[in-house]
């Protein structure tokens, strides 16, 4: 990531490495003549230069949610931990009423009847239509058209032929879901507010915790690389990332941590990931690449009196400052540019 220079360096100082305020050298290659040779130096290396970092990580089903209670009444029938429910199926009974799974991003909030508008009666059409219940085109308006459609899904599902929907009645996700753990048991009462059940999608998934300073690291669809128990290492993608606040335990305070989701969509990590259920893992994050290019150690560099950086390079017994233009810091060193400066040169390293 291409930080202040200055920052950087001054950072390494903090922790060991000497800052030497070099000669300015008019900021001309050739700079000056060094009056005594650096104690040490190190080669000017040309690759490939990667800002990462490792993660230790779960391996599961992703992001849980809760299904919190809408509908007053006893609770009749719970699914399983680790049951799949998708479109149209019951995720548990109220009073012996089902309470079914419909897809989409908008969560019921209100009853739906004859007359009603807006993206939510679009979302319950087009749940209906990929069900079978036809007669309309799925549109932001509750018709007549709709309200028969209804009517004949209430009556498939054993409840009451309303023709109308109660915002309780259905649940909306993102897709199919997987029970993650009960909140409730059969036989207690449910009511607004009162949660049932968490559940997760049904794709396996890795879920780390960064430190907030950390989170350039985690761009929603960046790529990162997933080791698993076994020392295998598969690609995933970012599907989500989230800013989570932490509490206070023992010495540590409260603070904010900044989850990721990572999912594993090829056909590779879903057939490494078969054999495990909930495991550790480790993800390492790229933030930035940069290819081809000089590098030398952080360390190396060195504060020009005039401003800005530069290195000492050494040819035989002597050695002269050239100033240099700082890019990516990573992995201990730091991308350069200059005139004077190529792949093979050795450049002056403190002590």
């Amino acid at each position: 990531m291409r930080t202040t220079a200055a920052a950087l360096v001054l950072a390494a100082a903090g922790a060991g490495t000497a800052v030497v305020l070099a000669p300015d050298g008019g900021g001309k290659a050739g700079g000056r003549a060094a009056s005594g040779l650096p104690p040490a130096t190190a080669e000017v290396l040309r690759q490939t230069l990667k800002d990462t970092r490792s993660a230790d990580a779960r391996l599961g089903f992703g992001t849980e949610r809760t299904a919190v209670g809408r509908l007053p009444g006893t609770l009749t029938r719970l699914p399983a931990p680790g049951a799949e429910i998708t479109r149209g199926k019951t995720l548990y009974a109220v009073d012996e009423q089902p309470v079914v799974v419909l897809y989409g991003s908008l969560p019921a909030y209100r009853v739906l009847a004859k007359g009603s508008e807006g993206p939510d009666v679009r979302e319950l059409e087009e749940n209906l239509v990929a069900l079978g219940y036809t007669g309309f085109t799925p549109d932001d308006e509750y018709t007549g058209a709709t309200a028969r459609a209804v009517r004949r899904w209430q009556d498939d599902l054993g409840l009451k032929e309303t023709g109308t929907v109660e915002p309780g009645r259905v649940v909306l996700t993102a897709g199919a879901i997987r029970v993650a753990a009960l909140k409730a048991e059969p036989g207690d009462q449910t009511g607004p507010g009162r949660s049932v059940l968490s559940y997760t999608g049904t794709a396996r998934a890795v879920t780390a915790e960064l430190d907030s300073a950390d989170r350039r690291l985690a761009r929603q669809g960046g790529h990162v690389e997933v080791t698993l128990p076994d020392g295998a290492v598969v690609r995933g993608t970012i599907t989500e990332v989230a800013g989570v606040s932490t509490a206070a335990e023992g010495q540590k305070k409260a603070g904010t941590k900044v989850k990721v989701v990572v999912g594993l969509a090829d056909a590779r990590a879903r057939a490494a990931v078969r054999g495990y259920d909930e495991a550790g893992v480790h993800v390492t994050f790229t933030a930035a690449t940069r290819e081809n290019v000089l590098t030398v150690p952080v360390s190396a560099l060195l504060a020009l009196a005039g401003g800005g950086f530069g290195v000492e390079v050494v040819e035989g017994p002597t050695s002269t400052y050239v100033p240099v233009t700082t890019g990516l810091f990573a992995e201990g060193r730091v991308e350069i540019s200059g005139t004077g400066v190529v792949r093979g040169a050795e450049v002056g390293m403190p002590a």
